[in-house]
């Protein structure tokens, strides 16, 4: 009868020696406290992302100028010592010399705040037809509404906004930035690999296109848009504008590491093997850097959703009815509205925490990309 042998405990040497790369790219990301935070706060992004409706109290188009710039009703989690969400009432009354409402939050008054509501109707997903929301108000009288971040100049309720807003926002920088990529990749491989008459011409596309004033730019270009398109083919146009003019400094990057890869025993070996260009690029290349490229896409995402915001606040992006969290700052440009209702300014922080934690995120991916490093 065999006996068993005692196992051997594995030393944090060994698993580090026979561990994958990613895996020790995650060990490493996951020893940035903030950066780990960071990427929490962007996952929950891009889940609202999926289905805004459903984390949206009301529906985001719905106007009613009676309703206008009702002050933020602060939600509350317990009733006392309870878990009992609840949000105060408001109270509205007309101001006799300026004829405008005016608002103010009666604390004396609650509204019970429960969740999975039935609200107006919506595609989960796009797919599945329904009627359920994350939040909604369950006053007795069926009238009250919920406005967790106040109403607009039309009424309109500004968290169910911010929320459709931040699906605009977040995908039209995820999308430029994977086209940047593309190119960038694409291109400066060919630059790099190739060399000769192809790698001149890249070249000088770069250095074109690196010359020219980026903001005037973008204001010729989206200027230039029809006002009668729709809000997807705006949406599809601004992206790639910003595509075209993003993808240069990692074309440049790719080629100076595609100049020092091509010399190496296994591109040479590749090629002895009979594999195309293309798949030499794409299987053997692109992988030993890939790493870098995503810690360079991550930190390029902030910035191409500050451009489509910037733009769309100067009124040359992204236009209403679409909604972006450059559209819905828009709403800040008059100083007397902003003294009136400044909550209109929530989407500002919304814009820095997102770009704040996608550079923290791009740190430790940076940092976690060189995993035997000290």
């Amino acid at each position: 009868m065999s006996v068993l042998a005692p196992a051997v405990p594995v030393t944090a040497e060994e698993r580090v020696s026979v561990a994958s790369s990613w895996r020790l790219i995650w060990w490493r990301f996951r020893k940035h406290r903030l950066a780990l935070a960071s990427a929490v706060v962007l996952i929950t992004l891009y889940v609202v992302v999926l289905c805004p409706d459903f984390f949206s109290t009301q529906d985001p188009e719905a106007t009613d100028a009676r309703l206008a710039f009702i002050p933020i009703q602060r939600l509350h989690v317990f009733d006392g010592l309870h878990p009992s969400p609840w949000v105060p009432d408001v109270a509205g009354k007309r101001n006799l010399t300026t004829l405008r409402m005016e608002w103010r939050v009666d604390e004396t008054r609650r509204i019970p705040v429960r969740f999975f509501v039935t609200g107006y109707s919506y595609r989960l997903l796009g797919l599945v037809p329904t009627r359920i929301h994350l939040l909604g108000a369950a006053a007795a009288d069926g009238r009250a509404r919920l406005y967790l971040l106040g109403t607009d100049r039309l009424g309109r309720d500004q968290w169910s906004r911010l929320v459709h807003g931040t699906r605009t926002s977040m995908t039209i920088g995820l999308t430029a930035v994977t086209f940047s990529v593309v190119l960038g990749v694409l291109l400066g491989g060919i630059s790099g690999y190739c060399g000769g008459p192809a790698d001149a011409v890249i070249q000088r596309l770069i250095e074109l296109l690196q010359s020219l004033p980026t903001i005037p730019i973008w204001l010729a270009l989206t200027a230039a848009l029809p006002r009668d398109w729709s809000p997807q083919q705006v949406f599809f146009a601004i992206t790639v504008i910003l595509s075209l003019v993003g993808w240069t400094t990692l074309g440049r990057e790719v080629r100076g590491r595609f100049l020092a890869l091509r010399e190496e025993d296994f591109v040479l070996a590749a090629e002895l093997a009979g594999a195309s260009q293309g798949r030499i690029i794409i299987r053997h290349m692109v992988p030993t850097f890939l790493s870098h490229i995503i810690a360079t896409s991550t930190l390029a995402i902030p910035a191409m959703i500050i451009n489509e915001t910037s733009l769309s606040f100067l009124g040359l992006g992204i236009r209403p009815p679409a909604i972006s969290w450059g559209v819905l700052l828009q709403e800040a440009q008059n100083i007397q509205t902003v003294a009136l209702a400044p909550w209109l300014l929530v989407p500002g922080a919304v814009v820095i925490l997102s770009v704040l934690a996608f550079n923290l995120v791009g740190d430790g991916l940076r940092d976690a990309a060189d995993p035997y490093s000290q």
